[in-house]
């Protein structure tokens, strides 16, 4: 996942960086997803695509763990998921994702990762893609109310796990795994 454009990282990877961990969205998915963010999200704060983290802050010193790991879970087929409904982040606006097998999945990065998780990283995962933020309850309101009438969901696949390094507020893609059993 790249930053977006205007928002690129130094050329050299900052040491000591965070590892942030996001679950792949199929290029549709992505699309129309991506395309809220940027219609929604406050501009001059929007310095990602549409993502849906996993991990927020692992320890940098786990990364060739994690990469393994990562690997062998993405031997798996693709986790089945919907978009189900619009979800209040009080302060913005997300789209809930309910997927079994990927919370499993986070389970099982975070036993592996015992001791090691942020305590942001170790509160229940809520899967979600969020496409407004950091704006006032009632703009927040304002727009699941434009939106709701034409929501509907969606399922679909996971494409596979993203590996980021979060450094001076961007994040620096650093691997890609794709899920590749037969679903």
């Amino acid at each position: 996942m790249a930053n977006l454009p205007g928002h690129e990282l130094a050329p050299t990877r900052k040491p000591g960086a965070p590892l942030i961990v996001t679950a792949q969205l199929p290029p549709d998915v992505f699309a129309w997803a991506d395309g809220l963010r940027r219609a929604h999200f406050p501009p001059e704060r929007n310095r990602l695509h549409a993502h849906v983290t996993l991990f927020h802050a692992l320890p940098p010193s786990v990364e060739d763990e994690l990469v393994r790991l990562l690997k062998d879970l993405a031997a798996a087929p693709p986790p089945e998921a919907v978009v189900e409904r619009l979800m209040n982040l009080g302060s913005g606006t997300a789209l809930a994702i309910r997927s079994e097998a990927m919370v499993a999945l986070h389970a099982e990065i975070a036993e592996r990762m015992h001791g090691l998780l942020s305590s942001q990283d170790a509160q229940p995962l809520r899967l979600h893609v969020t496409i407004q933020n950091k704006v006032t309850a009632s703009e927040a309101r304002a727009l699941r109310a434009e939106l709701e009438p034409q929501f509907h969901p969606r399922r679909f696949r996971f494409a596979g796990f993203e590996l980021h390094a979060y450094e001076d507020g961007l994040w620096r893609p650093l691997r890609e795994m794709k899920f590749r059993g037969r679903g």
